[in-house]
């Protein structure tokens, strides 16, 4: 069923909590708990955004509707439907990220100027699904895909706002928008301010042990752009490979938290 077994814990964790938010959807009328708890499951939720982005990568299942159900799932939690990374990330960003005229997650303004981590967020964020739909024009299949998955999500999330509006804004439609602005600003250390045209002087890493377990190794990110379709589980392998070409100031094990900290007290 999986192609990989290393993906059977998280996600059997993210459907979980997917039949968890359903369940909450038909059992709670309480709007301080839905307050609550969509609260404290916005950083767990938006460390899904990660998932979703190696699924898009290399499917999770070799049995196309079980990665249909599985997007739908991913789409609930990070505001991603089906196809919107592939088309944006893996067919576009991957492609361009060493040229700031054409990335699809660009972090340089039109004027040459980096911009700030807010203003990237929302950038990234507010054009994803169009830019998702633009690269989409060169592949007519994935296009069409997305843009089906895309309308039956918002069609779905629809008929649960008809029915019980208060559960669906905290369970569904806040987790989706926090899911795309968290998403946007977890990607921006990854290569704001790094112009170059050497892919290995391209991306910042992060070898810390709880963010990778976190986020399915996403801290080797210039092995992830190395080889992009290799499996989230063999990333540090890879690393290991290749980390004599990555500069060292490019290499850190901090958490992003504690990074921020230090920031502020300076």
């Amino acid at each position: 069923m999986f192609r990989y077994p290393a993906d059977r814990l998280p996600v059997t964790i993210i459907v979980a909590l997917t039949c968890l938010d359903f369940a909450l959807y038909f059992q709670l009328e309480q709007s301080w708990l839905l307050v609550a708890f969509w609260l404290l499951m916005i950083i767990p939720k938006g460390k899904i955004g990660a998932w979703n982005h190696h699924h898009q990568h290399t499917p999770t299942f070799k049995k196309r509707p079980l990665n249909r159900l599985l997007e739908f799932c991913y789409a609930l939690h990070t505001g991603a439907t089906t196809n919107l990374w592939v088309q944006h990330h893996v067919l576009g960003h991957h492609l361009n990220f060493l040229d700031q005229h054409k990335d699809e997650s660009r972090w340089k303004r039109r004027s040459g100027k980096v911009m700030g981590k807010i203003e990237y967020t929302f950038n990234v964020a507010l054009t994803a699904h169009l830019r998702s739909f633009f690269v989409g024009k060169r592949f007519p299949k994935l296009q069409k895909e997305f843009v089906f998955y895309t309308l039956l999500t918002l069609l779905v999330v629809g008929i649960l706002i008809w029915f019980k509006p208060m559960q669906a804004l905290f369970l569904f439609v806040l987790p989706m928008v926090c899911g795309i602005l968290l998403t946007s600003w977890a990607t921006y250390k990854h290569h704001s301010g790094l112009s170059t045209d050497n892919e290995f002087e391209a991306s910042r890493n992060n070898l810390n042990r709880f963010y990778n377990i976190t986020t399915g190794n996403l801290g080797y990110h210039t092995a992830h752009h190395h080889k992009q379709g290799l499996h989230w589980s063999r990333l540090p392998e890879l690393h290991e490979q290749i980390k004599g070409k990555i500069p060292n100031h490019l290499i850190s094990s901090s958490m992003p938290v504690y990074d921020w900290l230090q920031r502020k007290r300076a």
